[in-house]
Formats: structure tokens, C-alpha cells, sequence
């Protein structure tokens, strides 16, 4: 029995890097735009086009297998994860599309767009006077209360679409207004409502430096958010745009990356991180599963990844040969690491490791021989009081995909250099909040009009969380809290 995932695409960001995660699923699960399955003859004149246009650095899509009778054997995968069928056996996103505005959510379904016919009509919500939230994350939670009740309504429907839910997927930015503060409302509207199921999140840090946003509020907005995140999330996958700009220039040599690049980056991210939930395997074939070896403790579930090798669509690269060893050893160097903090060895430690090895033909004492070489060079750190080990998952190849490397990896791992994101955070909202600068526009929300101490709130949660993820470095970690702590 499939356990479905609701993925909730909140913000302008949140529907551009949710835009580009449905794409790659329907070309890992041989979908097509208009949520039809492609059939064996259209897939082959797929291939036969697609093999005089593609850009030689993207994946083109591969037949299906073939029996040797000639038809198309089975492919075995849970496209009922995130999809459900239609009437006509049209495969729909199990996606909420909710903005504030409607630029982004009317281009994903807009003429223009080869998906528009992809995504439940009934499931995307703008709101009427489409003037957004203005970068105030105050604005974006007064609307998200607003209109509770429409939003609420959607994600029941959803729920009692879904024969075993086992939970939500929010995808957003914590430095804007709608993603910031309309996310952080439905994570609280999510806990209250939906209280034993699971909510993860994929949350976009900003730019930490200030010539690179254009958001002069985002430190209010950022701690706002993240108290949220703190306290009603289960597990934050962090994609920090810092990190994936400076792996666009340095690791697929792109001068400028465009927007359109980095999504096509957090979308194959976002994909591989779900690999073991639509290509099931013998473990972590569940979302519950997959979190409960790599969150320890309530807090500390931000989470960073990993992917190598990475191919981007429009970028030159040469193929390589992939071996198991080779892709474990860089999943955990720093510059395959997609959150800006220092993973290195004497700089914090690891809490837990999750690797996700992809490839049709992997042999099992491959991995056990690469943890093992991993194991000898002390290559990794670990916290002094639990395990200190690689998890390590086999996941299938998409058939529909044709991998030009033979084996790719995924890392998803709980570091405690996690602290030093939040830090930088801290550091950049003490620099306006100490002037009370740029407040006017809180002000004016019903939640500021009062008094700022939620501001005040919010800056203690995220200390709360540099405190704990420092003490989990400590080997008396376990008695942290026990006298007088958090």
C-alpha cells in the first residue's frame, strides 16, 4: 500500500522549484505533460528525436524495457506516492499550488506552459486581490489566517483522496513574504490539524550576502520563519542558495547561473531525495523510515545534501567513470556539500549520514568495501555518543532515463555545522533589529501592532537551536537540557 505524500508549493519560490520537481518525476516515471503514460511507440520516437537535439550534458529519456516477446514488462515503482489517476488514467500531482500572487502559478498552468494541463485545477489557490505579501512576513501570515478556511478546505480533500497518508512536503523560501510568513502559518495550521502525520519541509535560505538580495528585511523574515520550522516541522531539508551558486560556478563552470539552473539543481535534489520512496527497495521505503535514523533528537532535524556526479541541463561536462567508493568519498567533501557551513574534518561533526547510492547494477560487497576504506582513513567525524556509521540505501534507476554515469549518490546527513548557518543569520538580524530598523511595516500587522516581543521570541528559538546543535558535539549531550537547558 502506497503511503501518499501532499506536497504544498507556497510562494514564488516554492512554486518555481516545485514546477521543476513534477517535471523531472514525470520524466523519471514516464509521465507526460499532460499527465498521460507515454506508450512504448511514443517513447521511441522520443528517443529517436531526442537523440539529434538533446544538449549532450542532460539526460534523454530511454525506452522502457523490453520482454523478449516484444511488450513492455512491468515497471516496478509507487508513482501513487505523489500522483493519483484521474478517471481517464491521467496521472495528477498529489500538489497544492497556493500564492499570494499570481505571476508564478499562472505560468506553470498558462498557455505557454507544456505542463499546464498537468495540475489539478481545483488545487491552486491565488489569492483575489493578487498583491501579494511584499516581502513582510506579518503580511503573508495576517493572509494566511485569511484565508484558512479555503486552504484548509484543499488539503482535506487531498487527505481523503489519499488511502493511507503519511504526510505533507512543503516547499518554500524563508527570506520572502507569502513562502516566509503563509508557510510558517500552515506548518502551525498543518501540526494542529494533521497531528500524527509527518510534515517535511525543502526550505531556500537566501543569499547571505547583501549585494546578492534584493530583500532588505529577509533577516526578519528568515528568523521569523525559522522558529516555525523549529517547532512544527519534523525534518528541514536546507537548500541554501549561497552554497548552490557557488557549486553552479565552481563544480558545472556557469559564469552566471541563472534561476532557471539552480531549480533545475534543487529539482534534481529533490528528486533523488525521494528515490527509495517511488523505487522501493528492502529499507527506507517511507518517509517515517527515512527521517528516523537521521534525526536523533526532536530539534535537530535540518538537514544537508549531497549529490554527485551532477550533470545540469545547458551546462558542458565530461562524463566520468563511477565507481561505489568514488561516489561515497565525494558525497561527504565540502564542495559537493549544498549548505554553506564547514563540514570538515575538526569543524563539528556528524550526527548521521544517509546515503542513497542509485544505479541498476550495484554489487553489495561494493558498498560494505567502501565503507569500510572510508572507515579506515577516519575521513568522516562523528558525535561521541552514538553510532558513528554510514547508513546507505540502493535505490533503481529510473527506465526511463538514460544515466549517462553508472552510478550516482545522494547525501542526506545531520551535521552540527548547522549551528554556523544560524549564526550567520543571527549575526545579520542583531545588525537591523538593534536600530529597529525597516519595522514600519510590521508595525502595521495585527500581530506587531501591540508590541515586537514576537521578534524577541523568535531570536531565542533559533539561539535555543545553535545551543543545541553545539552541545551535541559534547560527549554528555544525552544530559543536555537536564539542568536548567532547553
Amino acid at each position: 500500500m502506497p503511503r501518499e505524500i501532499i506536497t504544498l508549493q507556497v510562494g514564488q519560490c516554492g512554486n518555481q522549484i516545485g514546477g521543476e520537481f513534477w517535471k523531472q518525476l514525470c520524466r523519471e516515471h514516464g509521465i507526460e505533460p499532460n499527465g498521460a503514460l507515454r506508450s512504448l511507440d511514443e517513447q521511441q520516437t522520443h528517443d529517436e528525436n531526442d537523440s539529434s537535439t538533446t544538449n549532450p550534458s542532460s539526460p534523454s529519456p530511454s525506452s522502457a524495457p523490453i520482454s523478449p516477446n516484444g511488450k513492455t514488462t512491468t515497471i516496478d515503482d509507487r508513482k501513487d506516492v505523489f500522483f493519483y489517476q484521474s478517471d481517464d488514467e491521467h496521472y495528477i500531482p498529489r500538489a497544492l499550488l497556493i500564492d499570494l500572487e499570481p505571476r508564478v502559478v499562472n505560468k506553470l498552468r498558462g498557455k505557454a506552459s507544456k505542463y499546464k494541463d498537468l495540475f489539478n485545477p481545483e488545487n491552486c489557490f491565488v489569492a483575489a486581490d493578487g498583491g501579494g505579501a511584499g516581502n513582510n512576513w506579518a503580511s503573508g501570515f495576517r493572509q494566511g489566517e485569511q484565508h484558512h478556511e479555503t486552504v484548509l478546505d484543499m488539503i482535506d480533500r487531498e487527505a481523503d483522496n489519499s488511502d493511507s497518508l503519511e504526510g505533507f512536503v512543503l516547499c518554500h523560501s524563508i527570506a520572502g513574504g507569502t513562502g516566509s510568513g503563509m508557510g510558517s502559518y500552515l506548518l502551525e495550521a498543518l501540526n494542529d490539524h494533521f497531528p500524527k502525520k509527518l510534515t517535511q519541509t525543502y526550505s531556500v535560505f537566501p543569499n547571505w550576502d547583501q549585494s546578492q538580495s534584493d530583500v532588505v528585511v529577509q533577516p526578519y523574515n528568515s528568523v521569523l520563519a525559522l522558529k516555525r520550522l523549529t517547532l512544527n516541522a519534523d525534518a528541514v531539508v536546507v537548500l541554501d542558495n549561497t552554497a548552490l551558486n557557488q557549486i553552479a560556478v565552481d563544480r558545472l563552470r556557469i559564469d552566471n547561473p541563472t534561476v532557471d539552473q539552480l531549480n533545475s539543481l534543487v529539482a534534481t535534489i529533490m528528486a533523488a531525495s525521494t528515490t527509495t520512496l517511488r523505487y522501493p527497495g528492502y529499507m527506507n521505503n517511507d518517509l517515517i523510515g527515512l527521517l528516523a535514523s537521521l534525526i536523533p533528537t526532536p530539534r535537530c532535524h535540518f538537514l544537508m545534501t549531497g549529490y554527485t556526479p551532477l550533470v545540469i541541463q545547458g551546462s558542458q561536462k565530461n562524463i566520468r567513470k563511477t565507481t561505489v567508493l568514488d561516489v561515497m568519498r565525494r558525497l561527504t567533501q565540502p564542495k559537493n556539500i549544498m549548505v554553506s557551513a564547514n563540514t570538515r574534518p575538526g569543524s563539528g561533526c556528524y550526527i548521521s549520514i544517509l546515503n542513497i547510492i542509485q544505479g541498476n547494477d550495484i554489487d553489495p560487497t561494493q558498498i560494505h568495501k567502501a565503507l569500510q576504506r572510508i572507515r579506515e582513513r577516519q575521513l568522516i567525524n562523528f558525535i561521541p555518543w552514538g553510532p558513528a556509521s554510514i547508513q546507505v540505501a540502493l535505490a533503481r534507476s529510473s527506465p526511463f532515463i538514460e544515466n549517462r554515469h553508472c552510478v550516482s549518490g545522494f547525501m542526506l546527513a545531520n551535521h552540527t555545522s548547522m549551528a554556523e548557518l544560524f549564526e550567520r543569520l543571527l549575526r545579520q538580524y542583531d545588525r537591523i533589529r538593534k536600530r529597529n530598523a525597516f519595522l514600519d511595516s510590521y508595525r502595521k500587522e495585527p500581530m506587531f501592532q501591540e508590541s515586537l516581543d514576537e521578534f524577541d521570541d523568535a531570536r531565542e528559538t533559533v539561539q535555543s537551536l545553535v545551543d543545541e546543535y553545539k552541545a551535541c558535539e559534547k560527549s554528555n549531550y544525552l544530559d543536555y537540557g537536564m539542568n536548567g537547558g532547553i
